[in-house]
């Protein structure tokens, strides 16, 4: 690389690096706990009167046991549905008449609520989130409704949508051993047999104070969001909760191999291999930040691997993509797809050949110095603009909260992901893409089901 071209690339890294580092020293974050067991952190972002409240639940799919999968998506939709002091919508309603946007969501790891609003109704959400908290109704003719809405969003994002349902039944077979195989909405089979004295147990198991992190990100000062907290939530009892241990996978699960017929257009390849992440990786942690360079290294924009020498050099695919999520509460996967150009009379064989040549070549050769920065150039730059948000800022805050960790890794990340070496990246690919380690599933139009 000319001299030229290396001063710009660090001139370019420290331009990144710069504004996350003003970003974390700018942004005092302050936690405490409320009597109850109620965790509490707040981010100050004065750049506008806005605040973002967001009440974080350590439950979701992975908690759930064969037979009663669902339960968490289908309380988060019920939580919607009336409590002590108001009926089902009308905290929806005093929210919209507030200006306040709000919504939900479920995953393996977590339930969380969170509504977007001015600083000075903070007090309003707080009531509202801690109403249903302490005294949600679950009455059962509201959840004869709901769980039949549930089973139509199953049809629509999942049955009904072709690669949806491959990626369901992938996973499944990708985590043999953790509840990660499971799906967040659930099977249909357990949504239809599923009864509102399950759900109702369900609330009182894991929506509990001392299982719960609320998270504010915006204009406010800790003092005053304490205030407002113990308010509201603090007379809530916390309960004694179960034990929730992680979900560990099979270090070596051996190769495993499944071919689906879908209706799709166009056949595809998807690939994956079992991985720790940031949570299960406590000896080496530096791994977990190669495998997410690794991850932009192949899939990170126009001249990264997949698309410069797959796509566009040997003409192999007409798409690739690689992700990675280091920060599940257990163990993860790194996922490789693609969809061989047909047109060139390309194959799911010569495409997962291809791709095997590029992590062979990761094994055999570290990037050069030059392609590393370049790559974790992107990833800050990435890093740089989310943090922009106060939402995301909050978003991040409870994940790595709720999966066991701590919020500081998001002031920490920076760092860590500067510190991995091109030895570091062979490494890990040298460790973790193995066969057996890996998943492969072949994705093929039904109408090829008997040729």
């Amino acid at each position: 690389m000319p001299l030229t071209l290396r001063r710009a690339a660090l001139l370019l890294f420290g331009a990144l690096y710069l504004p996350l580092v003003i970003a974390a020293d700018g942004q005092p974050t302050h936690e405490f706990f409320l009597d109850n067991g109620l965790k509490v952190i707040v981010r100050e972002d004065h750049r506008a009167p806005v605040v973002v409240s967001q009440l974080w639940y350590k439950v979701g799919s992975s908690y759930e046991s064969p037979g009663q999968t669902g339960l968490s998506h289908a309380l988060e939709h019920m939580m919607f549905k009336g409590s002590r002091k108001l009926d089902a919508g009308e905290a929806s309603r005093i929210l919209r008449e507030l200006g306040a946007e709000e919504n939900a969501f479920t995953s393996d790891d977590y339930t969380a609520y969170y509504q977007v609003l001015a600083r000075d109704r903070l007090a309003v959400a707080f009531e509202l989130e801690a109403d249903r908290l302490a005294s949600l109704k679950l009455p059962a003719d509201e959840f004869a409704r709901e769980i039949e809405v549930i089973k139509e969003e199953r049809r629509l994002r999942t049955d009904d949508k072709p690669s949806a349902l491959a990626y369901e039944r992938f996973k499944a077979m990708a985590y043999p051993a953790s509840g990660y195989h499971t799906p967040t909405i659930g099977w249909m089979a357990d949504l239809e047999r599923m009864t509102v004295e399950e759900l109702r147990a369900w609330y009182q198991t894991w929506y509990t104070p001392n299982n719960a992190t609320l998270v504010v990100v915006g204009d406010v000062t800790p003092e005053e969001v304490r205030t407002l907290a113990e308010r509201y939530f603090g007379p809530i009892e916390q309960r004694p909760l179960p034990a929730a241990k992680r979900p560990l996978e099979l270090d070596e699960p051996g190769e495993r191999r499944l071919t689906l017929h879908v209706k799709t257009q166009l056949p595809s390849l998807i690939m994956a291999f079992n991985v720790p992440g940031l949570a299960t990786a406590e000896e080496n942690p530096r791994q977990i930040h190669a495998l997410r360079l690794i991850s932009a290294l192949l899939d990170g924009g126009y001249s990264a691997r997949l698309p410069e020498q797959l796509e566009r050099g040997e003409e192999l695919v007409t798409s690739a993509s690689a992700w990675y999520n280091a920060y599940p509460r257990g163990d993860s996967l790194f996922i490789v797809s693609a969809s061989p150009n047909v047109q060139k009379g390309r194959t799911l064989e010569d495409v997962e050949a291809g791709i095997w040549r590029q992590l062979e070549a990761l094994k055999q050769s570290a990037p050069s110095a030059e392609e590393l920065e370049r790559v974790r150039a992107q990833v800050i730059a990435g890093l740089v603009y989310e943090r922009d948000s106060i939402t995301q800022q909050a978003t991040t805050i409870g994940q790595l909260e709720t999966v066991g960790l701590s919020w500081r890794l998001m002031d920490e990340e920076l760092a860590a992901l500067e510190a991995v070496t091109p030895d570091d990246i062979q490494q890990a690919a040298r460790t973790y893409f193995t066969r057996s380690r890996m998943s492969v599933a072949h994705v093929l139009p039904e109408e090829s089901r008997d040729e």
